[in-house]
This record gives C-alpha cells, sequence and structure tokens, in this order.
C-alpha cells in the first residue's frame, strides 16, 4: 500500500513539472517579458550565433529588439556562442541601486539532440575572406528553459548623463528577455549561403597586420589604423574613440573600468548581475570579452575595434547619440570595424549570414551606397534590430 501511495505521489509530482512548462512564442514574450520571469518555457525558434549576438528568433515583433538572449547554465562548457560581448555591470560605487535577483537553477540536459545543437551552432563558415563570427548553419529548435524578464532594458541616466539603472541581458544589455537552456528537441539545420561573399574573396588575399592576436597587438594595430587614416578625419576621430575606450596600450584590465576577458561567452553567471567588488571611474563596469577560439589575428583587430566603439558610445555618447538604441550603436559599431579593415587594405569584409560589407572591387562612387545597403539589411533581417 505504500508503494502505491509513493509511486502515485512520484507521478502526481511529474505531472506538476510538465504543467509548469509554458508553452509561448519569442514574439509573446517579448511583448511582457516580466509576465515570463522565472517560469520554465517551450519556445520554437531559429538561433543565431554569430559575432556579438546568440539569440533565439522567430521573426520582426515589431520591437527595436526581436529575439530572446540565448544562455546555458554556469558549468555547461559548451561550444557555442558569441565570438565577441560587452555587458555592463554595476561597480561597487555604482551611484543607482541594484536590485538582488533571486534565479531558480537549471541543469542542462546534454542529450544527444543538444550536443547536435551545440555543435552544429559552433561549426564556422567555410571559404576565403573575413567573415567575424560567421557560422555554416542556420539552427531551428524547440527549446525548453527558465525565462529572464526586465521591463526596460538596456542603461537609464540621470540629466547629467551619467547611467545610474542596467538592466537587461547579453550584448549590452540590450535584450529584455534571456532564456537559459534547459533541453532542445527536433534540431534541424540549413546551410547559409557565403556563395556570394566567397565569390569576392576568391582572388582576394589579404596581408595581415598582426601575428600573435593578443589583446595589445590587436589595440596597437588599430592605433597604427587611426594614423593610416589621420588624426584629423572622420575615419581616424572614430577609430581614436574605439581605441581610447580601452585606455592606454598593454594597461592592466580593469584600470579604467573595462575588464577585458577571452573563452566562452555563453553562460549565465548570478555574479555578472550583481555589483561588483571593484570600482571604477564611473560606477559602471564594462566587460568586453574576446572568444579567442573564434576570432585570431586580424579578426581580432577588427573585434577590438567594434567593441571598443560600443564602450565609448554608451560611456561617453557623442552629442545627438545619447538615446541611441541597439540598431544605431550596431550600425556605428560596423562602421568601425569596416574603418580598421580598410585601413590595412583589407580586399573584403562578410557579415553574419552572408552579406558582404566591404569589398575592395566596388567601384568608389558606389562603395558608401553598398555599405550602407549591406549594413541596413543586415541589422533589419539577420539580426532583427528595429529603429
Amino acid at each position: 500500500m505504500k508503494r502505491l501511495i509513493v509511486l502515485g505521489l512520484v507521478c502526481a509530482f511529474s505531472f506538476c513539472l510538465h504543467a509548469q512548462v509554458v508553452d509561448t512564442t519569442v514574439c509573446e514574450v517579448l511583448k511582457n517579458p516580466t509576465s515570463f520571469n522565472g517560469k520554465t518555457v517551450r519556445i520554437k525558434g531559429t538561433v543565431a550565433s554569430d559575432f556579438d549576438q546568440f539569440a533565439v528568433q522567430s521573426g520582426a515583433c515589431g520591437l527595436k529588439v526581436n529575439a530572446i538572449w540565448l544562455s546555458y547554465p554556469e558549468g555547461a562548457k559548451a561550444k557555442s556562442g558569441p565570438a565577441a560581448l560587452l555587458q555592463l555591470q554595476p561597480a561597487s560605487n555604482f551611484a543607482g541601486t541594484v536590485a538582488a535577483e533571486q534565479r531558480a537553477p537549471v541543469t542542462l540536459d546534454k542529450s544527444k539532440d543538444f550536443k547536435q545543437f551545440d555543435s552544429l551552432l559552433a561549426t564556422p563558415s567555410k571559404g576565403g575572406g573575413m567573415c567575424l563570427g560567421c557560422g555554416r548553419y542556420e539552427v531551428s529548435a524547440t527549446l525548453v528553459g527558465r525565462l529572464d524578464g526586465v521591463a526596460k532594458a538596456g542603461v537609464q541616466r540621470d540629466k547629467a548623463g551619467k547611467i545610474v539603472g542596467i538592466s537587461g541581458f547579453g550584448n549590452m544589455n540590450e535584450y529584455s528577455a534571456r532564456l537559459v537552456l534547459q533541453s532542445v528537441s527536433d534540431v534541424s539545420s540549413k546551410e547559409i549561403d557565403y556563395s556570394k561573399a566567397l565569390a569576392a574573396a576568391k582572388d582576394a588575399k589579404d596581408d595581415g597586420e598582426v601575428g600573435s592576436g593578443s589583446s595589445s597587438d590587436a589595440q596597437e594595430a588599430n592605433r597604427k589604423a587611426v594614423k593610416a587614416f589621420g588624426e584629423t578625419t572622420a575615419a581616424g576621430q572614430s577609430l581614436s574613440r574605439a581605441c581610447d575606450a580601452f585606455g592606454a596600450v598593454g594597461a592592466k584590465s580593469g584600470v579604467n573600468g573595462v575588464i577585458l576577458s577571452s573563452g566562452a561567452l555563453n553562460e549565465a553567471a548570478a555574479k555578472d548581475e550583481a555589483k561588483a567588488p571593484r570600482d571604477s571611474p564611473d560606477g559602471v563596469l564594462y566587460n568586453v570579452g574576446i572568444n579567442n577560439s573564434r576570432v585570431q589575428g586580424d579578426a581580432m583587430v577588427r573585434a577590438y575595434a567594434h567593441m571598443g566603439q560600443h564602450v565609448a558610445d554608451l560611456r561617453n555618447p557623442e552629442k545627438g547619440f545619447e538615446l541611441a538604441g541597439p540598431f544605431e550603436l550596431e550600425f556605428r559599431a560596423w562602421n568601425v570595424t569596416l574603418f580598421s579593415a580598410a585601413a590595412y587594405g583589407q580586399k573584403t569584409l562578410t557579415l553574419p549570414g552572408g552579406a558582404l560589407l566591404w569589398n575592395v572591387g566596388w567601384p568608389a562612387g558606389e562603395r558608401n551606397n553598398a555599405v550602407m545597403g549591406a549594413l541596413r539589411d543586415f541589422l533589419n533581417g539577420t539580426e532583427l534590430l528595429g529603429r
């Protein structure tokens, strides 16, 4: 009799766990992220794992960010994720308030489906030329995990422009929702078409500007790029801002509040949402991660230009860009990335998804329009960022 009672309780408990999983969609979550905060959800979508994005998408939702950031639980040691990432964190001398969020732990089911999912997303694109953080496959799946949601993502500033609030997830804390993965099923993939970029890069051999690909080498290379353009030119001034964001070349990480790290950038760590045990000149830590297994050598130079621009735009926004959204911030960062490439005579630069951002073979009079068109299509399409 006792055995039957225990069995009944186990079955009832299992049923409750199953009933707690909420079936929803990306757009439903993004309409009201806080209503899903802490819930276990099941979502079908396509995962973008590229340069500074690791997110679940299912089409445009009419918002500035039309995706849910994806993370693995701490200790997952998975392979896929973004190649570069900037996350803001309150320093110990942060002027605003920091709410302590208690989140339920998640255990990742490393099933055969998950291993296939992770492997496909971690497979780099094939071919010549530079393509930053570009994956070979577009991967769709049914995802189950803990949903973390906030009412408003990004930074909040006081009247003087000082950052007094930080919330959100993912790159630049611009995502209002995050899915911490528990399990994966129904995995399917589609190879991304890079044929146009490959054709343009076929006969374009670039001379590298750095050998070791260290952080210091990458930053020094961008300093040289400033001189190549001229420090008073628009391109030179933009690159200079991106360089200055990291401080002096070779300076100890964190001295100016910018923390550099390498390795995988795919886990949700509780410590990253709490106040850090160190000060910063403006009360904010700018945690810049570069996955050095995904971007090396010349690609690392481009990555530091890109992330430096993000730090500069968030820490000291230029006049007129104090309220710039994700679309504008990414647009500016990719422009600076291109300046870094062009300064060294790089022949081509491909965006995740296969669009050519730069081709030295384009007629001089058509280059600007081609670049602007490629960036708009990429940010609206592949990244699903609205203005």
